[in-house]
C-alpha cells in the first residue's frame, strides 16, 4: 500500500499525487527540503527568501534544496502569485502536488533508498508527536464541542497484505470524499488525519 507521507490542504478537487521512486525518496529524505515541501503545501507559493524566514535557514541553502525538490518533480517554479509573473531574480516556488507516495517495493534492493524511506517514516512520526503534543498543550482554548470531536482511536484487524491493501483504498476513498469544504459551515476548519498500520507481532513471517 502506498504511504501517503503529506500535508494537504482542503480543496474541493480529488487531491493530486505524485509516486516516488527510490531517487525521489532519497531526495526527499532532508531535514530541510522535507519541511520545505511542508511549507509549501501548507501555506502556498513562496520565494526561496520567504522560506528561508520562515524556517529560519538561509537563502543560499534554501535554493540549492528547491531545486533538488524540482528535479524529482515535487516543486515547481511559479510566477507571482499577485501577477502571475516572474520578477527579476525573485523565483516563486509551488508544490507541484497535493500529496506524494511511495511503497517499499519502490526502494527493495536498494540499501540509500530503504535508509531514506526509514528516515522520511520517523520524520513524519515525528511531526505527528509534536503537533499531538501541540493540540494537547492548547486544546482547553479550543470551544468544548471541537474537544470532543477530536478524538483519537486504535484498532486490531486481522488481515492479509492484500485485504490491509483494499482497506486502506476504502479508506482513502472516504476521506477523499470528506476533503470538500463546508462554505455555509463557518464552524468547518482544517483538521488533519493520520493512520498507521502495522503488524503487532514484532518478527515477520
Amino acid at each position: 500500500m502506498h504511504n501517503y507521507c503529506a500535508t494537504v490542504t482542503v480543496d474541493p478537487e480529488p487531491p493530486s499525487s505524485i509516486h516516488l521512486d527510490a531517487r525521489g525518496v532519497r531526495v526527499l529524505a532532508h531535514p530541510l527540503r522535507a519541511r520545505l515541501l511542508s511549507a509549501l503545501r501548507l501555506d502556498g507559493p513562496a520565494t526561496a527568501t520567504t522560506l528561508a524566514a520562515r524556517l529560519d535557514t538561509n537563502t543560499g541553502a534554501t535554493s540549492y534544496h528547491l531545486r533538488q525538490l524540482a528535479e524529482v518533480g515535487l516543486v515547481t517554479e511559479a510566477g507571482d502569485p499577485g501577477s502571475g509573473q516572474r520578477h527579476g531574480r525573485q523565483r516563486w516556488w509551488r508544490a507541484s502536488t497535493d500529496m506524494h507516495t511511495w511503497t517499499a517495493r519502490d526502494v527493495a534492493g536498494d540499501p540509500e533508498g530503504e535508509a531514506a524511506a526509514d528516515w522520511l517514516q520517523g520524520h513524519y512520526l515525528r511531526a505527528f508527536v509534536e503537533r499531538y503534543e501541540q493540540w494537547l498543550a492548547r486544546q482547553r482554548s479550543w470551544p468544548l464541542e471541537w474537544r470532543a470531536a477530536a478524538a483519537s482511536s486504535d484498532w486490531v484487524v486481522r488481515v492479509s497484505p492484500a485485504r490491509l491493501t483494499e482497506l486502506l483504498t476504502e479508506l482513502d476513498q472516504l476521506v477523499i470524499r470528506y476533503r470538500d469544504p463546508e462554505p455555509e459551515d463557518p464552524a468547518a476548519v482544517p483538521v488533519q488525519l493520520y493512520l498507521h498500520t502495522l503488524p503487532t507481532e514484532a518478527g515477520g513471517s
